[in-house]
């Protein structure tokens, strides 16, 4: 099997090329190497294999950001299998899909590469927008933007505790967040929230550096999920982002779930937007965004176990 891999030397503020130059020295099995030079290389190089004739291994060598271009790019493809190396700063993806964690492990799959089929999620409005992991609108998202651009970030990087710059996040915005109303169609019924501080739909249970917002997403099972925290205070709110982390947060009156392949969802104000961690605009104003299953789904590496692929 042909094996690929692409590094996002940028990933993880750098933390990734670090990462990778001690990987090459212990990966013994053939393979050829894309460094990305920037944003949307690594969907592009992914799509140039599509037409692929033979089973090929493309590894992802960077963080959530990296992994949803390469799933994009790769989805739909019968002959490419995407597998990942956490390398970011959140590393999401890695939680919830299956994720190598040396060069011997990529070795010891290669002896018996077998592939199980994912579900890739996927919104529109003006645009489409697709993300292997979450997609959330509100006071996650305005977190994510934040992050992404603080100095901070990349400061706790460079001593291994990036996690931490998402919580330091959560207290900063709690105190200046502004609620917004929420409009919820899922086959043929309607609900309205008041007060809502975020909707987040998730493919797989992971996000926010390893935060189990929605524990029973399955990344297969051609659903989605919807969590919704409305009408909660800003301190029990702070209560229950710490419970997330367990996945106990759904014990809460205040967080309400719903499961779905396909949900409507109406903001009655603009509001931050993000595809697995990464800012993705504002949600119009009382406008619809349809989110759904792409129809196009993607191999993943199955950790040696036999599945049918696509």
């Amino acid at each position: 099997m042909k094996t690929i891999i692409i590094v996002n030397p940028a990933a993880g503020n750098g933390n990734a090329a670090k990462k990778w130059n001690k990987f090459k020295n212990t990966a013994a099995f053939p393979h050829e190497l894309l460094m990305t030079q920037y944003a949307g290389h690594a969907e592009e190089a992914a799509a140039r294999l599509r037409e692929a004739d033979e089973p090929v291994l493309v590894i992802g060598f960077g963080g959530d950001g990296t992994m949803r271009e390469i799933v994009a790019g790769a989805s739909g493809a019968p002959n490419l299998i995407v597998g990942s190396v956490a390398a970011g700063s959140g590393n999401d993806f890695s939680r919830g899909f299956y994720s190598f964690k040396n060069a011997e492990s990529v070795a010891e799959f290669l002896k018996e590469p077998w592939s199980c089929v994912q579900d890739l999620g996927e919104f529109t409005d003006s645009k489409s927008f697709r993300f292997a992991s979450s997609s959330g609108i509100g006071f996650d998202a305005e977190i994510s933007a934040l992050v992404n651009r603080s100095l901070t970030k990349k400061g706790l990087n460079k001593v291994g505790a990036g996690k931490l710059v998402y919580l330091l996040y959560v207290i900063r915005t709690l105190f200046r967040f502004e609620k917004f109303d929420l409009a919820v169609e899922t086959d043929g019924n309607k609900q309205q929230f008041k007060d809502v501080w975020l909707a987040t739909v998730s493919n797989q249970p992971y996000f926010g550096g390893g935060m189990k917002i929605s524990p029973d997403s399955k990344t297969g099972d051609g659903l989605l999920e919807l969590t919704i925290v409305s009408g909660i205070s800003r301190l029990k709110l702070l209560l229950v982002f710490g419970t997330v982390f367990t996945g106990t947060h759904t014990r809460f009156k205040e967080v309400i779930q719903l499961s779905g392949s396909q949900f409507r969802l109406t903001t009655d104000r603009q509001v931050y937007r993000h595809i697995d961690g990464d800012y993705a605009g504002k949600s119009p104003k009382n406008e619809p965004i349809h989110y759904g299953i792409s129809k196009s789904r993607w191999n993943a590496i199955n950790n040696g176990k036999k599945e049918d692929v696509l």
